[in-house]
């Protein structure tokens, strides 16, 4: 079974829904057969790649809303966040451009830790306050998870992963995601947002049946119905 995750490294509620997936996978009895792969999606492509200003003066004026408004929603997320027992540092939050982030998923995917890539970029940005658009920063994230310094370091400096970023981007435009996260299950079933770790249960349950439907091998012996056995 395949889940298709569209998400955003600067995106609070995808860091979120990240983990409610893996808790509901955790109790699930297949999940050695459950193929996660992670998709990019920038939420603001136009972001600068440079630190700039923190997370709560960049709500605001942005919403044109107050400071005082981004304080409490953000504290509302972060009691959501910690209940499922990760670290939320919303007033360390860098925003920056994440482009050169999802490249270094796309890198991590192709060593078999596209998990571990997206779970420290996470980290870094939601509890940790660093520039996930830095070179340096990005290379110890990579280093942190078992790549190769020097083929990070490589990758960033080259344009390598660009197009594969551009294309997740594009796809999640033609199958009409406008939001992140996004959850698809073998291209046919659709979960959006930070569900509750039921929901995903639900998910996994229903997807696995639907790929693997019971087949009747033997049918019209003796059978007992509601109210009546007879032979």
């Amino acid at each position: 079974m395949k889940i298709d995750i569209w998400s955003d490294i600067a995106c609070p509620f995808c860091y979120l829904g990240q983990r409610r997936l893996e808790l509901a996978l955790a109790d699930f009895a297949h999940r050695d057969d459950v193929e996660v792969v992670h998709h990019s999606f920038q939420l603001d492509p136009t972001a600068p790649s440079a630190p700039g200003q923190k997370m709560v003066p960049m709500l605001a004026a942005k919403f044109g809303t107050s400071e005082a408004q981004v304080e409490a929603m953000q504290r509302g997320i972060a009691d959501k966040v910690t209940e499922v027992g990760l670290p939320y540092d919303w007033e360390k939050v860098t925003p920056v451009n994440t482009f050169d982030a999802h490249r270094l998923i796309h890198l991590a995917e192709s060593a078999g830790r596209g998990d571990e890539a997206v779970s420290a970029l996470f980290k870094a940005y939601f509890a940790e306050g660093k520039a996930v658009s830095d070179r340096d920063t990005l290379a110890d994230i990579g280093e942190g998870i078992g790549l190769d310094r020097q083929a990070v370091l490589a990758m960033l400096d080259s344009d390598e992963y660009a197009d594969a970023v551009r294309r997740d981007i594009q796809g999640a435009q033609s199958r009409g995601i406008n939001g992140v996260p996004m959850f698809i299950v073998d291209d046919k079933l659709a979960v959006s947002g930070a569900q509750p770790t039921e929901t995903f249960t639900a998910l996994l349950e229903r997807g696995w049946s639907d790929a693997h439907p019971i087949e009747t091998f033997a049918a019209g012996g003796d059978t007992c119905t509601d109210d009546t056995c007879a032979v």
